[in-house]
């Protein structure tokens, strides 16, 4: 599988890597480096991530980090990344 991330999801993660730059430097590689392998784990197990609030798509958590991301499975064997939320913003 293929992994591609949207306008908005390479948005997201900058937006997390700009927010930790400022307020916890010390937390931005390791979040990122965790955030980035999590995603690519979901090339092996694509259906590991929850059914999603948007029909089609599912949601992958990364506890203990309060992210969640946003991925929909196209044609079998490409994963595409929509979004990366922190877990307290309102996803309405």
């Amino acid at each position: 599988m293929r992994i591609r991330w949207t306008v908005l999801a390479a948005a997201d993660l900058q937006s997390i890597s700009d927010y930790l730059h400022s307020h916890h430097p010390q937390y931005r590689q390791p979040t990122l480096r965790k955030l980035y392998a999590g995603i690519r784990a979901l090339k092996d197990a694509a259906y590991r991530g929850r059914p999603g609030r948007i029909e089609g798509t599912r949601e992958f958590l990364f506890t203990p980090l309060p992210y969640v991301v946003v991925y929909s499975l196209r044609c079998g064997d490409w994963i595409e990344i929509w979004r990366v939320h922190h877990t307290s913003q309102d996803r309405g």
